[in-house]
């Protein structure tokens, strides 16, 4: 049997390959054999190249395919199905740009940061392309990589700098880093290349609203009452037109705004707390109901409750929120949020043993470096038989052991460290902060607040400088550090093209403006620094700090009446320690001026004359002298006599509303 199976099987071969043991048995040419080697290779190439080519097709195919599934998906909103598909293209073309536009359009649409990951990798595949630097830049924006925004924005080609597409995105930049007058002058930009988009309208007027300017105002005002009608701005236009109306104390306005904002089907429970502020301000009356309707809906969500809590406390009502505390149950007060907001009312309240109770034992989950930093606080007012300080140190040092080094959190021990007035604590942690970039610019604000506070004037200059780097075309702040420079006598130089810059920048502006006239002092040419001050508002020349140096100058060109009413005005008011001595110095030119026998001029007139040249300001106002042989300087007696081109000052109220140093420094305890 093996042997048929044998056989058989050799028949089989040979039956097989019946051509091929013929082939091998015939002669065969040279020249042929080449042909049919050559014809053979030829055909296992084209073989070869047509299951390429055709894998080439499917893998095309399926990928395009990948694709196509991934923007279906991402535009059903299935975020994760989307990722995935795209995730399968990347395994197959790593380069792919569209898999990546997936990837970053779906983690944006969750509020993952990995879209930045994703927006950061388009833009290296394509550097000049426009438009990827812009996407990483606002997405960079979006979580809060200031440093990052900035270098994409710098990637963007020249000639797509003028678009407003740029400008949009660079606004928002400027927004991030606190310097509002360059995210205006961006804004504004955007609007000019393309007047018809109502995105960039929108963005200008919310912010131009509160401008001091009534022209800006009045058209903010204009384009926010158009948007009212127009549905995507409807509820933000209200908003604003709400706060100018309060900001305005115009009644009837704010009420008409209130109550079409409380109608909006986009309302939040954070609009009710804006119409809760108007009518706070402005109608106590209807205030009272509305505060009682409110109450329930907040109830409802612990961050409603907690947020009407913060708002009540932040308005006066600390004690209101005391009672309302009492009648709300346990459970409701237990989810962190409220706890917190709890918290911050005992300790307005100055219930300090309350406070330790309440913060004593327990735990607010996140939020507990809170709690700790709250018994901290209490156990440090409360003042118990001297052994407080230490267990205040104690407590804060494991409140800051909290926060993880995590940046938001110490943020927060920062505002409460400031709050309740813990200097040194506060100057450790807003100098933390300050390394984190969405934090860095109110980290700064805080430390410039400390530092003026004390007097520590290095430090305040150090401040300064940082604030300068992160905002170099705000004019206020540039002012400040080139003021503080000159009088300290640090980077003179440089604090004198500073000085110049700021008032090229905000002539008008009474920071800049007296600033670039104190450095032309400091130059010897008062003449010139004089020429500037006359062209400011006179009713802006009353702030007890500009006073100093309208004062310094009057002196120095011997105006004695003048020179005496600012140095009253400065005398009068608070003004800082270096300023005390450029008022000493002031005095001192006065009383020089003051000996020489002269008859007396006429006091200032309620207008100013037309600006002077420098011959007139020097004919009238300026000492003339003459030096010895030896090279001592003798004052001869000056003839006074009446010119009309001399400069007139006037002197005008403050400002209305606003402090003395809201007025002369622009932001709020400025420099």
């Amino acid at each position: 049997m093996s042997e048929k199976i044998k056989d058989a099987g050799h028949k089989g071969t040979v039956q097989f390959f019946p051509g091929l043991v013929l082939f091998f048995r015939r002669r065969v040419s040279p020249a042929r054999l080449a042909i049919l080697v050559a014809a053979a290779a030829a055909i296992v190439l084209l073989g070869i190249a047509s299951f390429s080519y055709g894998s080439k097709l499917y893998t095309d195919w399926h990928q395009r395919r990948l694709l196509h599934r991934a923007e279906s998906l991402l535009q059903e909103e299935k975020f994760d199905q989307a990722a995935q598909n795209a995730r399968k293209v990347l395994t197959v073309d790593p380069n792919s740009v569209p898999a990546r536009y997936i990837l970053a359009e779906a983690a944006e649409k969750q509020n993952l940061e990995e879209s930045v990951l994703w927006r950061a990798q388009i833009a290296q595949l394509l550097p000049k392309d426009p438009d990827s630097q812009l996407n990483l830049a606002s997405a960079a924006l979006r979580f809060g990589q200031i440093d990052l925004a900035r270098k994409a924005l710098n990637n963007v080609v020249p000639n797509y700098r003028g678009s407003a597409a740029f400008h949009v995105v660079a606004g928002w930049l400027a927004r991030a880093e606190g310097n509002l007058a360059e995210q205006e002058a961006q804004f504004a930009a955007a609007v000019k290349e393309e007047p018809g988009n109502d995105i960039y309208q929108f963005n200008l007027a919310a912010l131009q609203i509160q401008s001091n300017d009534s022209e800006k105002s009045a058209k903010a005002r204009s384009v926010l009452d158009r948007l009212t009608k127009i549905a995507p701005f409807r509820t933000g236009a209200l908003r604003a037109l709400l706060n100018d109306a309060v900001g305005r104390n115009d009644l009837a306005a704010a009420d008409n705004f209130a109550q079409q904002l409380q109608m909006s089907q986009e309302v939040t429970f954070g609009d009710y707390l804006l119409c809760l502020t108007f009518y706070r301000k402005l109608d106590e009356k209807k205030f009272r109901p509305l505060l009682e309707r409110v109450k329930p809906f907040a109830v409802r969500n612990p961050s409603d409750l907690a947020a009407l809590m913060s708002w009540m406390n932040e308005n006066a009502l600390a004690e209101d929120v005391v009672k309302w505390i009492d009648k709300l149950s346990k459970n409701e007060l237990t989810f962190p949020p409220v706890s917190i907001a709890v918290a911050a009312t005992y300790a307005n309240t100055k219930n300090w043993s309350r406070l330790r109770r309440w913060t004593g034992t327990g735990s607010w989950g996140d939020s507990d470096y809170l709690r700790i930093a709250y018994q901290a606080i209490a156990t440090r007012k409360s003042r118990n038989g001297g052994t407080e300080h230490t267990e205040f140190e104690k407590l804060w040092r494991s409140a800051e052991q909290a926060t993880n080094e995590q940046p938001e959190r110490e943020l927060d021990l920062a505002r409460l460290a400031s709050k309740w007035n813990l200097e040194k604590e506060s100057e450790q942690l807003w100098s933390r902060v300050a390394k984190n970039p969405p934090m860095r610019r109110e980290a700064l604000d805080a430390l410039r607040r400390l530092y003026r506070a004390n007097n520590n004037l290095e430090k305040l200059y150090d401040t300064l400088q940082r604030l300068h780097e992160s905002s170099p075309t705000e004019a206020p702040i540039t002012a400040d550090l080139a003021r503080l420079g000159l009088n300290i006598e640090q980077n003179t130089k440089e604090s004198h093209d500073l000085a110049k810059e700021a008032y090229d920048r905000a002539p008008n502006e009474l920071n800049c403006a007296v600033t670039y006239a104190f450095s032309l002092y400091r130059l010897g040419r008062s003449a010139e620094g004089l020429g500037i001050i006359q062209r400011l508002p006179p009713d802006q020349l009353h702030d007890p700090h500009g006073a100093v140096y309208v004062a310094l100058l009057l002196a120095d060109a011997s105006q004695i009446e003048g020179a005496k009413e600012y140095i009253g005005t400065a005398e009068a008011g608070k003004i800082y320690l270096e300023e005390k001595k450029l008022l000493e110095e002031a005095k001192s030119k006065l009383a020089a001026a003051s000996a020489t026998p002269s008859p007396p001029i006429s006091p200032i007139p309620a207008e100013l004359s037309p600006t002077p040249t420098s011959t007139s300001l020097h004919r009238c106002c300026s000492r003339f002298a003459l030096r010895s042989e030896a090279g001592r300087r003798s004052v001869l007696p000056r003839q006074r006599f009446r010119c009309d081109n001399a400069p007139r000052f006037y002197i005008g109220p403050v400002l209305g509303g606003r402090s003395a140093t809201d007025s002369f420094y622009g932001l709020k305890s400025n420099f």
